[in-house]
Order: structure tokens, then sequence, then C-alpha cells
């Protein structure tokens, strides 16, 4: 009998995690029944990649809304979920990461009896506020879950210190540069009108400094202290450019147009799809980012990450040098950026370190431990 394959997510960025696991359990129609599940916590963000990646979802529930918070939505998808498992009765729900439709479609399968599958499992910080709330969704949906796939030994370690058995615990690499290697090649291949915008719009003969900034924590003294030292970055350096795609929180929005707005050589531009996205993480020379994906996937790419965090739940890119903590510290941001701009060693040094993340088989490994366990 094929065993119910239930995939669930509501984010962008789940969206690029989870690609490639749909389309690896797609290939083996023999042994499952794979269905996908959106909850459209982010709306159009999410469809760009759906498109991309060539998925038609089986269930859309279509919860974002205006005025949308961590309570309504979390109750919102916690009861949408009851009437997908009424009508597909799945044997397995999948869910990523640390979004709160991770955590609140975990709780909900619990309560319906299935079997929670948590797809990079394992990170932690520790600190429940930092990342917020998603350093206590990933805990949350971590003791809900009876299977873990952990992206590194790291995550794997922190899972068996809080006392999961090893047995459900597979470490796999990250399933983020098996949808990166998907797409690097893709967006070389094919015609994408939102690469070409973005090609009218910079200068790739330029050394083109890659920004990307959305944390909670980071919001207040911490997007001004981030502004000011890529505004001195802009200023010292005319021969660089800036790219900074802005989140449209009005958080980030606001201190980034204020100080950054008219110097030549910085370009605030629209959050990118996908797939732009990739092909300007290829073109850059350096990404100053508060993101978590990014992180693991610029080494892939051959690109240092200045990472503007205090801490991290991805040590493994620390201690590994693919990347360097400079939290919202100005003159942090400066140094470093001016070192690597500069200081040819460092850089190729950081360049040619073989990403701790993954090779790209995450999801084959993921699919073949569900086909090891049916013939056990």
């Amino acid at each position: 009998m094929k065993r119910k394959i239930l995939i669930v997510f509501g984010t962008r960025p789940e969206a690029i995690k989870m690609a490639p696991l749909v389309k690896e359990f797609q290939k083996y129609k023999n042994n499952f029944e794979t269905k996908v599940c959106v909850t459209a916590q982010h709306r159009e963000m999410l469809d760009q990649v759906l498109d991309f990646f060539e998925i038609l979802p089986d269930f859309d529930l279509n919860l974002m809304k205006p005025g949308q918070n961590l309570f309504t939505l979390t109750a919102d998808v916690i009861v949408a979920m009851k009437s997908v498992f009424d009508e597909f009765s799945p044997d397995y729900v999948f869910v990523h990461g640390d979004t709160t439709t991770s955590t609140a479609a975990a709780l909900a399968s619990f309560y319906a009896g299935i079997k929670v599958c948590h797809i990079e499992a394992g990170l932690r910080t520790y600190n429940k506020l930092s990342p917020f709330p998603e350093e206590m969704n990933r805990q949350i949906t971590g003791r809900l879950a009876d299977f873990h796939f952990s992206p590194t030994k790291v995550s794997e370690q922190n899972l068996l210190k809080e006392g999961i058995s090893k047995e459900v615990i597979t470490v796999t690499g990250n399933t983020v540069i098996d949808a990166l290697i998907y797409s690097s090649k893709k967006v070389n291949s094919i015609y994408n009108e939102d690469i070409q915008i973005l090609k009218d719009k910079i200068d790739i003969n330029k050394k083109i400094l890659l920004v990307t900034g959305h944390r909670r924590e980071n919001h207040g003294d911490g997007f001004i202290n981030i502004c000011r030292a890529l505004k001195t970055i802009a200023v010292n350096n005319k021969d660089v450019q800036i790219v900074y795609p802005v989140h449209l929180n009005p958080k980030v929005m606001e201190p980034v147009y204020d100080i950054l707005s008219g110097y030549d050589n910085i370009k605030l531009i629209d959050p990118l799809p996908y797939p732009a996205f990739v092909w300007l993480m290829n073109k850059c020379y350096l990404i100053i980012t508060d993101s978590g994906g990014v992180q693991e996937e610029a080494p892939s790419l051959g690109k240092p990450v200045l990472v503007m965090r205090d801490n991290t739940e991805r040590p493994e890119a620390v201690e590994a040098k693919t990347v360097l903590l400079v939290g919202t510290n100005e003159k942090k941001i400066v140094d470093y950026c001016q070192m690597l701009l500069y200081d040819r060693l460092k850089y190729d040094e950081m360049k040619n370190i073989n990403n701790p993340y993954g090779d790209g088989n995450a999801c084959k490994r993921i699919v073949d431990f569900f086909l090891k366990e049916r013939d056990n």
C-alpha cells in the first residue's frame, strides 16, 4: 500500500527548501501518494516560488490577510489543517524549520495522531527571543516531531542533548543546497523578465555588495546602525555598488530609505523573486545579511558572508569560516567589509571553503529513509 505524504509550508523560504523534497517524493509514485498543502502565510512571495519550481498545491489554505498576527495565524493554521486531514488522512506530515506554519501544522498533526517529520531539525540559539519567534517555533516543533532530519552533525547533537533518540534522527545536509543547485542551472538556461530588469538596473562590472535584512531583533537602532555602515561603505568605495532589495516591513523601509537614498552607488530595489535573487547571488562579490538561508546558500556559490546578528543557530558556517558575525555594530560592519574588499588572501580563503551545509543530496537521503523504513 502506498504511504500518504503531506508536505506543508507557507512562506517563501520554506517553499524553496521544500520544493526539491516534493520533486524527490514525486519520483516514487509507486511507493508514495504525495500531496502539497500551502498555508500561504506569505502569499505573493510563495506563489513566485511555486511557479518557478512548477509545483501546484493540492490544498491551498490562503490564510494571509491584512493585520495578520501570530495569534490569529497560529489559530487559523491549526483549524484549517483539520479539514485537510479529514480529506486526505496522511500517514506523515512534513514541516520545515521554524515558521508559525510549521509549528501550528505540527501541533495539528499531533492532535490528529499523524506522524510529524521535521526538516531542518535541531537548529538552536537557546535564546528564546533570538530570533523571535523562530527559536521557540523550532524547539516546539522538535518536541512534536516523530522523525528529525538534521542538516548537520551540530544540529543532531542539539537534539541528542535534548533527549531525542538517535534512531529517529537522520543527518541529511540542508535541502536549500538541493534547491540552489537546481535553481542556479535553471536561471542560466531560461529567459526571466525579473532578471532582465535587474540587469538594466545594476552594473555587473563593479564589485556588487548584496544586502538583505529583515530580522525583528534588528528593528530600531539595529537597522539605523546597519544603514549608517552601508552609507560609509558607499561613500568610501565609489567603485563598489551596493544592491539592497528592501524588505517591505515599514520598520525596515523607513530607516533604509531615510539614510541610504540619493547615493549613486546604492541601489535600493523591491524584494526580488527567487530566480532573480539566485542570479544576483551568483553575480555579487560579497553578501551582507541577517538571513539564515543565505548563510547556507552563499558558500556553495563561493560568496563570503557578513552576518548582521550577534548569534546564529547556524554555528557550522562560523566555525568553517564561510561567514563572519558582525552584529549591528556599525564599525565592525565597515571594517570587515573593507577587509574583504581589499584583502584578496582573506577573501579567497573564505570563498574557497567547502559548504558545511551539504552536497545537494539532502532530499534523496530523506526519501531513502522512508523507502528503507518500509523495507524494515
